[in-house]
């Protein structure tokens, strides 16, 4: 069983890895074996210096998901991955009565779809060729059930990722390229800093952490998760039965 959470000798790019649940889940997969290849807008130099510093082999990208192309180039870059985790996401908590506020959403849909779906289009040919690989992407509550305190265009965002999975899910399973997702209640991080979620009310009665997020990531590129494909998994502290 030890084997099947072993990720040795495994090559694994994360974007977002700037982030807290990025860079938690780029941590974990190197402590399970992995090589990483991090990314994120500005290179998250560090978290490579950290990785390469336990012996794993790592290079910190500056990436806009959003720019197809340079995703392309980053993917080829990158060489032979086995994993991809996606964590690049923006969740703005304005409301949308507020001036400028269709600008934000169209960033936010950016960002939250057409990330998502430039990277797995970029890695998914690599993966088909080798005839496996595994894809993770980060959903969200707010896509199950609109969200603790998010505005609509951060959950019409995240029910995109849960619909994509669901529909990429049957283009990978003939050549053993399994997708899923993690949707996740509020998380403790920088992008929820400052805001008013009241997580005494909550029924664990706080927040996630990002290594309660990473882990469930980890997991799902693992050879543990080898048939699980095209699941979305709720990590959310009993808030939400799907």
């Amino acid at each position: 069983m030890v084997q099947a959470f072993d990720l040795t000798g495994q090559r694994v790019a994360i974007t977002g890895a700037g982030g807290g649940i990025g860079s938690e889940a780029a941590r974990l997969v190197a402590s399970m074996g992995a090589d990483v290849m991090v990314a994120d807008l500005e290179a998250p130099e560090p978290l490579a210096d950290f990785l390469r510093s336990q012996g794993k082999e790592s290079v910190a990208t500056a990436l806009n998901t959003t720019d197809r192309a340079a995703v392309e180039a980053w993917a080829e870059a990158c060489g032979e991955v086995d994993a991809l985790i996606d964590c690049a996401a923006i969740c703005p908590f304005d409301d949308w009565n507020d001036d400028g506020w269709d600008e934000v959403a169209g960033r936010v849909f950016n960002v939250n779809l057409q990330g998502p779906l430039n990277v797995t289009r970029a890695f998914f040919p690599g993966m088909v060729a080798r005839k496996k690989g595994s894809i993770a992407l980060v959903g969200s509550i707010a896509g199950r059930i609109g969200g603790v305190r998010a505005a609509p265009h951060y959950a019409m965002s995240k029910g995109g990722i849960h619909a994509f999975v669901h529909w990429f899910s049957r283009r990978g399973a003939p050549y053993n390229v399994t997708i899923n997702a993690v949707a996740p209640g509020p998380v403790a991080t920088p992008m929820t800093q400052g805001e008013d979620f009241q997580p005494e009310t909550f029924p664990m009665g706080r927040m996630a952490t990002a290594e309660e997020i990473a882990g469930p990531l980890a997991f799902l590129v693992s050879p543990c998760a080898s048939y699980i494909n095209g699941a979305v998994l709720d990590i959310n502290g009993a808030m939400h039965f799907s």
